[in-house]
């Protein structure tokens, strides 16, 4: 007699009885194909499994499409197998580095001997479709990690092999497709008919893969040229690599080796180095008239030490700087705007009183004195201490906040006026040839650190809130970015190597049963290719002491 097992669906709140060890897209079926458009993958209590997954036990499951985080990182992982393997069979002896997203797809360089032309480009584009056309399944394997390392180094996959052997697993998973073998640390579709749109164009010395939009799957993203922000990539990956920290398995062997002092030091120099360059160019303008220096960012970006650090680089001028935080002209709380749920919405522009916001800045600049608000989050109300700001001579004022590049929160102050910072973390060493770490998993894991030690927030709570963060971030702070006078990358070479002692209990505490246990199990998993750093090893100006702690810096 056939065992039954009872699934539960939450798409549409189904129970349903299947057999025994069916798969989650047999089970997709049987429930009646919830969804809109094709699943990528579904979390299984909790936590994502590839469609392929056999459920033998009662189980929850949510089936993820592409218009779901989750379901699109399947769809880009899946994608970027094919491109590799096309990449090997027109050009077997060439090397692909999947490098980082940039102008809402993600650079690539193939190493050839000599420059990409549009006809090999093309070539590989025909070939990735011959792929998806005979919808090729991708086999999951998982063996030994010594034996996953020969056979990486069997195919002149050294990366690969350093990485899984410095990382300490057991066992390690990857996929073959039609005899080419690859490593990816999430699940795949179950075969290659499940990629509908892709686009591969030139872009500078290399390629752009380009995805479908997440809200429309049935239209690519548009390529957004991002010159400044390629360029800040460029010099940190020609830093690293001088270091000879290619990918994450060098720096494991290099903390190994006893070497994590040298690589901490050489990242904060790096860092020193960018806001020392930034504080000329400002020095430089200011007999032009240059009086405010304007410094935007996503969430955890490290704006709050950036505006610090610089602000001492400024002295060393000869300036005297004047720090203002945007959160000080926040509208009473019910005076706020809501969102379309009815929520307040802080992450908007119209959250900030503009114009007694520019009444001030009008003020300060004609010489006159201003009486500096306070916002109190507890009250939700603007309050008065007694402090009093006035320019002198010398003074340059320092605003900062996630909207200080918005054209229209300085309208009525001439440009001459201003200079533009954009500060975040773009993560530029990759956990090897084909497997970059996306920034927002940087600047996460940064805020899931600093919410629980500074604010009383579970990792739960900040992982709840990051979706509604980052939409934010899409419409008021990204789209201006390149606008910006100068780009700072926060992000350091050793990062996640320190992060990963603080992250990992906080994170531990996020239950099974918490929707929010995906995302933090996800990141669980991420951090275990990182060997430990001690953060002993960094010094008090570092800018990770703005979420770990122990900092020269007041917060």
């Amino acid at each position: 007699m056939d065992t039954t097992i009872t699934i539960y669906c939450k798409n549409n709140s189904q129970y349903k009885e299947v057999p025994a060890g069916s798969t989650l897209l047999e089970v997709y079926e049987l429930v009646d194909s919830p969804l809109k458009y094709r699943p990528m993958n579904a979390l299984v209590n909790n936590k994502v499994e590839g469609l392929n997954y056999r459920c033998w036990q009662p189980k929850d499951i949510e089936f993820m499409d592409f218009t779901r985080q989750s379901g699109l990182r399947t769809y880009v992982r899946s994608l970027c197998h094919i491109f590799s393997k096309a990449v090997y069979d027109i050009l077997p002896t060439a090397t692909l580095n999947l490098e980082h997203p940039i102008s809402k797809g993600y650079y690539c360089v193939i190493h050839n001997g000599k420059a990409m032309d549009e006809v090999t480009i093309e070539k590989i584009k025909k070939r990735m479709q011959e792929i998806i056309a005979a919808d090729i399944p991708f086999h999951h394997k998982s063996v030994r990690t010594s034996d996953a390392a020969i056979l990486f180094r069997e195919r002149g996959m050294e990366d690969k092999a350093r990485l899984i052997e410095t990382a300490g697993m057991a066992y390690t998973s990857y996929y073959e497709l039609d005899g080419y073998i690859n490593f990816f640390y999430g699940c795949l579709t179950p075969s290659t008919g499940y990629i509908h749109l892709f686009d591969i164009v030139p872009y500078f010395d290399g390629v752009l893969l380009r995805i479908p939009q997440k809200i429309n799957p049935n239209e690519l993203q548009p390529v957004i040229r991002q010159d400044k922000m390629f360029e800040v990539y460029k010099e940190h990956l020609t830093l690293q690599r001088t270091l000879g920290l290619d990918n994450v398995g060098d720096l494991n062997l290099a903390i190994e080796k006893g070497h994590t002092s040298e690589i901490v030091m050489v990242s904060e120099a790096m860092q020193e180095k960018q806001v020392a360059k930034i504080a000329e160019k400002i020095a430089d303008r200011y007999d032009d008239g240059l009086r405010i220096i304007l410094i935007s960012g996503p969430s955890s970006s490290g704006k709050t030490t950036f505006t610090q650090r610089l602000g001492i680089q400024l002295i060393t001028h000869l300036y005297h700087p004047v720090s203002i935080s945007l959160d000080d002209y926040f509208l009473n709380r019910v005076d706020t705007p809501r969102d379309e749920h009815g929520d307040y919405d802080f992450e908007s522009l119209y959250a900030l009183d503009l114009l007694y916001f520019n009444s001030d800045m009008q003020k300060l600049l004609s010489g006159e004195e201003i009486d500096l608000p306070t916002y109190s989050f507890t009250t939700g109300t603007r309050i008065y201490k007694g402090k009093k700001l006035h320019l002198k001579k010398n003074s340059l004022l320092i605003i900062e906040g996630i909207h200080a590049l918005n054209p229209e929160l300085t309208a009525h102050i001439e440009d001459k006026y201003k200079y533009k910072v954009y500060v975040s973390a773009l993560t530029s060493i990759s956990l090897d040839n084909h497997n970059w770490i996306p920034t927002t998993d940087n600047r996460l894991l940064r805020r899931i650190i600093r919410d629980y030690q500074y604010r009383g927030y579970s990792a739960k709570d900040t992982i709840s809130r990051w979706g509604s963060v980052r939409r934010g971030e899409d419409k008021w702070i990204f789209p201006y970015q390149e606008t910006a006078d100068s780009m700072f990358n926060s992000a350091m070479l050793y990062e996640l190597a320190a992060l990963r002692r603080f992250a990992e209990p906080i994170l531990a505490e996020v239950r099974e049963s918490d929707k929010e246990n995906a995302e933090a199990y996800r990141l669980l998993r991420f951090l275990r290719y990182f060997n430990y750093i001690s953060d002993q090893e960094l010094p008090g100006t570092s800018l990770l002491r703005e979420f770990l702690g122990g900092g020269k810096f007041h917060y």
